[in-house]
């Protein structure tokens, strides 16, 4: 059996590990020329679900290395007002297992991480275009005339996947009116001290009048702006981090990280076609009543690193006629960061396919039913989690809408002020959200053994 997974994502590669770690063949075929191209130097959340889904598919050592590689832990998620006034502030429990806790990780690092160890199975500079089906086999077309022909062809390639486009034309995607604006500056002297201390080691969400929010991340890491480890790390960490060949393509230093964003009526009608310094304008027009120290932080921002993103949703379908080709991640169930669970139904995904495929290979299943079966699970918590997170981030939402937003935004101001001056309902929430999981344990293991020899 040959798999060809279509995209060198975080859900793609980390298939890539597990099956060959079981002994079977696999090929990832990646549009970026190189391994250092793209933004991929934002943070995103691993729960523990994707930390037990990484922790299955992995060599040991390599996720030992993920688990180093790691920012310092947030102590604290706030919810702020824009002039920077606690409404809400919830202290996280400590975590030292390196698995079932939450991990904050800049995506170029995990990009690095997961690259490691698949030296001559990962292909770059391979923009997919078509596939054919032809029997058993299907054979993927690349933009630079080559072709590659499998068993199984895995679209792997994001939301605005291409092989989705062809295999499911009925599987669409919708704007959800909100837009948002990124960007990152390093952490120095000076931008350290423009958020208060809790900002500064937590996570930290901004509601502003009009629907305006701001999600801010401070990102510290174990190494310096030269790459080397900083002093007094030491033990086991220290030397993975010294060992780790992903670092030398890893751009990732100490960081501040904020995303601004609002329904789409209130940001210029050409926002998406704006880049670098015109983003930090527009992000300093759309606030001029926020605190002087936000505003700095936008004005300190590296414009390179600014960019919009229009965030759109999945359209949940109806199953399909499972074949010899099938879709992971963003590819089939694209969905809103109100939620944070992205990544990682991604890694959830890789792992139900992988023990699947296994089945294969050991004779327990054939392909098509292997597929199907995969299928059948990923559609039920895939799309559940789109719809839930589309709850969470839509212009719908009563905030976004005039007279009526002020109302919800001081309903909301006045029920966190409230949830923070009560100790044991503070305890209540934390627990809930600290405690929420998408899967269960079983489904996120996987038994890896050599393939049987005939």
């Amino acid at each position: 059996m040959r798999v060809l997974v279509i995209g060198g994502g975080t859900g793609g590669l980390a298939l890539a590990h597990g099956l060959r770690r079981a002994g079977i063949e696999v090929s990832v075929y990646e549009r970026d020329a190189l391994r250092t191209d793209g933004l991929h130097g934002y943070r995103v959340g691993i729960d523990p679900d994707g930390s037990r889904a990484l922790y299955a598919l992995l060599p040991t050592e390599l996720y030992d290395t993920f688990v180093a590689t790691k920012a310092r832990d947030p102590k604290y998620f706030n919810m702020l007002t824009e002039d920077l006034k606690e409404l809400l502030s919830l202290e996280l429990p400590e975590s030292t297992d390196p698995v079932e806790s939450e991990k904050s990780i800049s995506r170029m690092t995990l990009r690095q991480v997961l690259l490691t160890g698949l030296d001559g199975i990962v292909e770059f500079g391979k923009e997919f275009t078509r596939f054919e089906q032809h029997g058993d086999h299907v054979t993927a077309y690349f933009a630079d005339g080559t072709s590659a022909t499998g068993d199984l062809l895995v679209a792997a390639d994001g939301s605005g996947s291409r092989v989705r486009r062809q295999y499911l034309p009925q599987a669409k995607t919708e704007e959800t009116g909100i837009v948002a604006i990124a960007g990152k500056l390093p952490i120095t002297a000076e931008s350290a001290k423009l958020v208060p201390p809790k900002v500064f080691e937590g996570i930290t969400l901004v509601n502003a009048p009009r629907g305006f929010g701001c999600i801010l991340h401070v990102m510290e890491f174990q190494w310096d702006h030269d790459g080397n480890v900083k002093d007094g790390i030491g033990g086991n960490t220290e030397e993975l981090i010294r060992r780790w060949p992903g670092l030398q393509f890893d751009n990732t230093r100490d960081y501040i990280n904020w995303g601004l964003s609002a329904a789409k009526d209130k940001l210029p009608a050409n926002i998406m076609e704006l880049r670098g310094a015109e983003l930090i304008k527009t992000a300093l027009d759309v606030t001029p009543g926020w605190h002087p120290n936000l505003r700095r932080l936008f004005e300190l921002t590296d414009p390179g690193t600014c960019f919009p993103v229009n965030i759109w949703t999945s359209v949940p379908i109806d199953p399909w006629e499972s074949s010899n080709v099938t879709l992971l991640g963003d590819a089939i169930h694209t969905m809103t960061p109100g939620r944070g669970v992205g990544a990682n139904t991604a890694l959830r995904d890789a792992v139900n396919l992988c023990r699947n495929l296994i089945d294969v290979r050991d004779g327990k299943q054939e392909l098509i039913p292997a597929v199907h079966a995969y299928e059948a699970r990923m559609i039920e918590y895939g799309f559940d989690a789109v719809l839930k997170s589309r709850a969470q981030m839509t212009s719908a939402d009563p905030v976004h809408q005039p007279g009526i937003g002020r109302l919800a935004l001081a309903g909301l101001r006045t029920a966190m002020r409230a949830v923070n001056h009560l100790p044991p309902a503070k305890r209540r929430m934390r627990d809930r959200m600290m405690t929420f999981r998408g899967a269960d344990r079983d489904e996120l293991t996987l038994d890896i053994t050599p393939a049987p020899q005939p």
